[in-house]
């Protein structure tokens, strides 16, 4: 692990690459168009943010292996598994993607059945051989013929004796030269066959694209000289190395959005706030997060894109609607926003590369919340003509005027950013009302309040660096390791053995990654009663003993499902630690702000539906602590915009956030 302190944080969107420089004592920040290959955005980023051109750490945060697999682009894997189980993938579980309709189907398995073999051999759940395994050499040579780019083995009861999936992988590496071979023992050593063979399927199928890409990053850096190591952003909130990346890819599967979800549990605690929601709009998409405690919500089990994947992640619920989100009218003649994007090519119609449909930042430059004098990313100039011409063609086929048409794409596209929201509060029984809503991301600020407004939240905080966010979160980001082994216990015999054995693991990987031990570990343990089909994850200390363990989990089930059953046994199906070590700079790091700049801006008319008002305009880096900026007002700086409406200010926080009431 370097020594050097200094760290480049650089987190790839879809549509931006933004970038945060740290040098022990001040922050650099930046913001460049993403590019094809991801890697070339960031090292041409961090040439114009780095002032002495290299760095102790690059801390990445990358939509490489979520695009691979959205986008069907991973390799042609082959499955083995326990014979009889080979079509577990296909069947899963007797569930709908959508209830009422009948058209609505799984997505196909990522292993098709020509590339899903059998193998005799079995163990118990205790982990002991019932029956050896067959003949790994016919196996190998039907592997052969296939030609798959890489392997997934899935053996029935390998949670709780990995020996057989060891034999395997090692029999068929000695004729697959070069194919990655990933083993569900070492990807999630868990019980239900199905989300486990799902997990190391997606693995397997990541591999060769994504550790490829991070392999080449780490190349490309080392020759450039650029930083002595690299980390990456895991799902769940923490960094891993970056070749421990490269050979467990399904880890960093929502790498994206994460670091802004850990920067704002990271401000959530320096301004004392209890509950709040993460809301990161950016040009593709947009993320939400329900923090709690100053803890980001991290899910054991969740679908992606149709998948179920064990991996721990911050339980992010993501919506396509950003700032490139494309307007459309469908055929029954109803204006939509999204889910198809602009990107960065072309991008919007005002960014003049070609783009002639209406997004939502054409929407926001034609009501004036943009200011066509805008550089985003600080070199492209928007073309307001453009964005006129691609909503005024929109209005003229809905049958209403420009305003209406502009107002309208703004008001859609929040109501989808509402029920994202709900979707990580009502839904799973917290309340919004009692929650502060953060904002970053390029256009974060400008729908920010209207959002929170109709949720009826406490507040709306728009961070320092709001355009820049996620990428500051990866410098607030700690060294992260997660493991979890599969157990079954109906009594607390042998409970704080197990949790100290996973805790013991989480270390050593810890130790293997960083060269450092970790300064925290957190165990939990997936609890139920017993019969359930889903369980609740409950903190635990060895030496707290199972009868802590029982009231604490009737309490969080009683939160998260409404009701608690005290007398029925309770058993314990999965223990599991997280290791952490030091983020490379923590909140209380920031340097204090100092006004920069004249703070007043003149004024501009923006479009309500009220009609038209007029803003004032505020420059953010001139704005000194303590500052009020009352509504309708615009508050611009470097790589962001925040929009307040009439009857709501903003209050100036010593860290730079706005906090804003109404």
């Amino acid at each position: 692990m370097s020594t050097d302190r200094t760290a480049l944080g650089v987190d790839v969107g879809g549509t931006f690459t933004d970038l945060v420089a740290w040098d022990g004592s001040r922050l650099r920040s930046g913001k460049t168009s993403s590019t094809i290959d991801q890697s070339e955005g960031v090292l041409g980023g961090a040439s114009e943010v780095l002032e002495e051109g290299t760095t102790g750490r690059l801390l990445h945060g990358t939509t490489v292996a979520t695009n691979a697999l959205l986008e069907r682009k991973g390799a042609r894997t082959a499955l083995v598994t326990t014979a009889g189980f080979t079509d577990v993938v296909e069947i899963g579980r007797q569930d709908r993607p959508a209830l009422y309709d009948p058209m609505s189907d799984r997505p196909d398995p990522l292993a098709p059945r020509e590339l899903r073999f059998g193998v005799a051999g079995r163990v118990d759940a205790y982990g002991l051989e019932t029956e050896p395994l067959g003949n790994l050499s016919r196996l190998a040579e039907a592997l052969q013929k296939s030609r798959p780019e890489a392997v997934a083995v899935s053996l029935l009861y390998s949670f709780a004796s990995p020996a057989q999936e060891r034999a395997v992988a090692e029999s068929l590496s000695a004729v697959l030269e070069d194919v990655p071979i990933s083993i569900s023992a070492e990807v999630a050593a868990e019980f239900r066959e199905y989300e486990r063979t799902s997990t190391t399927l997606l693995n397997a199928y990541l591999q060769p694209s994504t550790g490829g890409y991070l392999r080449s990053l780490q190349t490309r850096v080392a020759h450039a000289r650029l930083a002595g190591e690299v980390l990456v952003m895991r799902s769940s909130g923490g960094l891993m190395d970056i070749m421990a990346a490269a050979a467990l890819p399904a880890a960093v599967l929502l790498s994206g959005p994460a670091g802004g979800v850990v920067a704002s549990a990271e401000l959530g605690r320096a301004l004392g706030y209890g509950r709040l929601v993460s809301f990161d709009m950016g040009g593709t998409s947009t993320d939400v997060c329900r923090i709690e405690g100053g803890r980001p919500e991290v899910s054991y089990e969740r679908a992606i894109d149709g998948y179920p994947c064990r991996m721990p992640a911050v339980a992010v619920h993501t919506v396509g609607a950003g700032g490139g989100s494309l307007a459309w009218i469908d055929p029954g003649g109803a204006l939509r926003v999204g889910p198809q994007s602009a990107g960065a090519h072309p991008g919007p119609a005002c960014y003049g590369r070609g783009g002639s449909e209406p997004t939502v930042t054409d929407a926001d430059l034609v009501v004036g919340r943009l200011s066509p004098d805008t550089l985003l990313a600080g070199s492209l100039q928007l073309d307001a003509e453009a964005s006129l011409r691609a909503l005024t063609d929109t209005a003229g086929r809905l049958g209403i005027d420009l305003s209406a048409a502009a107002l309208g794409v703004i008001d859609v596209v929040e109501a989808h950013m509402e029920r994202a929201v709900r979707a990580v509060s009502v839904e799973e029984g917290a309340d919004p009302r009692a929650a502060e809503l953060v904002a970053f991301g390029g256009a974060g600020g400008m729908h920010a309040t209207a959002l929170a407004r109709r949720l009826e939240m406490g507040g709306a905080v728009i961070p320092p660096f709001a355009g820049v966010f996620s990428a500051l979160g990866l410098l607030l980001s700690p060294p992260r390791t997660d493991t979890v082994q599969g157990v079954l216990m109906t009594g607390g015999d042998h409970i704080d053995e197990v949790v100290a054995g996973v805790a013991d693991q989480a270390r050593g990987f810890m130790i293997a990654e960083t060269g450092r031990p970790p300064d925290h570990v957190h165990s939990l343990l997936d609890v139920r009663y017993r019969g359930q089909s889903h369980e609740t994850q409950v903190d635990y200390d060895p030496g707290d003993g199972w009868e802590v363990l029982a009231d604490r989990f009737h309490r969080a089930h009683r939160v998260r499902n409404g009701f608690a059953r005290p007398g029925d046994p309770i058993e314990v199906v999965a223990a599991r630690a997280e290791a952490t070590g030091e983020p490379a700079m923590t909140w209380s790091d920031l340097p204090e702000i100092t006004p920069a700049g004249e703070a007043e801006r003149g004024s501009r008319a923006v479009l309500t539906g009220n009609g038209p008002r007029d803003a004032h305009v505020w420059w953010r880096p001139g704005l000194a602590p303590g500052a009020e900026v009352v509504g309708p007002a615009i508050v611009e700086e470097p790589e962001a915009t925040t929009y307040l409406g009439e009857g709501e200010r903003a209050i100036v926080h010593p860290s730079g956030a706005l906090e804003v009431a109404w």
